[in-house]
């Protein structure tokens, strides 16, 4: 119970999440960072791929969840096998919680049934944080009191190994993936070990575990004939056991510079999306209109990611010189 007792000071934001966790981000543009999902969808293309961006969730709820990301991937060969390597940063903050995820990724590479199979594994660690030193009761609470236990009275955290593994199939004209994250489901003991001795709260722990999550997400190119537009539909869903959504997106592009499209999450908003890719450069735009009845709270969640692609050449003779990306 002491995890449980935890989550009754977020209030609203625990109420709006059906009584399940999110610990990972809830993405719209999902199929723009499918390596934040699984760990074997890397080193994929020619390039080394980089991606970055923001998510602010339910606008104009206080303490509403809020996502930060960061991944980068990229091919390379050990003689004539083909992998992929990558990186995963994410910062995601809800209500008084803060967690953060730093992974490192593999992927090993097989070309088979007219596609390439990749299977990786990701490995890291998360951190978790309380912000107990900005717990408010309401005065007059039947069920707590201001010296419960169970509720932390100043900020404390904990850190875990964290690891996940994938599947991944790419066809040139479609792709489809199988993953979990959080593969051990681990727990997460927090301490005020940096708290003052006089406080109430020193020496005390709390533990939250994180649920394993499972991710199936696929999509492909349809070429539309005698025009310059092609379709791209995409689906995700993700399940913890205990709660199962997903999100299913149209999109259009044409010329493969401009894209535009709707999409629908499970129980959740209708979304919309625009994207535009000039010059190895990207910059996508997402927006929900929620459904449910916290639209009455908020305005909708935002969401924008943004990157850069860097061409190799993976051939036996490296006759290209490639930049720094720090100077480009």
């Amino acid at each position: 119970m002491k995890s449980g007792a935890l989550l009754v000071v977020i209030g609203i934001i625990a109420a709006a999440f059906g009584a399940h966790a999110q610990t990972d981000g809830n993405l719209t543009q999902y199929y723009e960072v499918p390596s934040y999902f699984n760990p074997s969808a890397i080193g994929n293309t020619d390039y080394i791929r980089i991606r970055g961006g923001a998510r602010m969730q339910w606008v104009g709820i206080e303490n509403a969840p809020k996502t930060f990301l960061g991944v980068a991937d990229m091919p390379f060969k050990i003689g004539t096998k083909r992998l992929g390597t990558g990186i995963n940063l994410t910062q995601e903050s809800i209500g008084l919680y803060s967690t953060l995820n730093l992974g490192a990724q593999i992927a090993y590479k097989l070309r088979k049934l007219g596609g390439t199979w990749s299977v990786g594994l990701q490995l890291g660690f998360v951190d978790q944080a309380f912000r107990g030193s900005d717990v408010r009761l309401p005065e007059g609470d039947d069920y707590h009191q201001g010296t419960d236990d169970a509720i932390p009275t100043t900020d404390i955290h904990g850190t875990a190994l964290d690891l996940g593994a994938g599947i991944w199939y790419q066809h040139k004209k479609f792709y489809a993936g199988l993953s979990c994250t959080h593969l051990t489901s681990p727990t997460i003991t927090m301490n005020a070990e940096s708290a003052t001795g006089g406080s109430e709260t020193s020496g005390r722990k709390y533990e939250f575990q994180i649920k394993r999550t499972l991710y199936f997400t696929a999509g492909c190119n349809i070429p539309i004939k005698n025009t310059l537009f092609e379709l791209a539909p995409s689906v995700l869903v993700r399940s913890d056991f205990d709660y199962t959504g997903g999100i299913v997106t149209a999109r259009a592009r044409y010329r493969k510079m401009f894209s535009f499209g709707i999409g629908y999450r499970w129980n959740d908003a209708i979304v919309a999306t625009a994207a535009v890719e000039f010059k190895n450069f990207f910059l996508g735009y997402s927006y929900d209109y929620t459904t449910s009845a916290i639209r009455q709270a908020s305005s909708g969640s935002h969401e924008i990611i943004a990157g850069y692609s860097l061409k190799l050449d993976l051939g036996d003779k490296n006759t290209h010189r490639h930049k720094s990306v720090r100077f480009m």
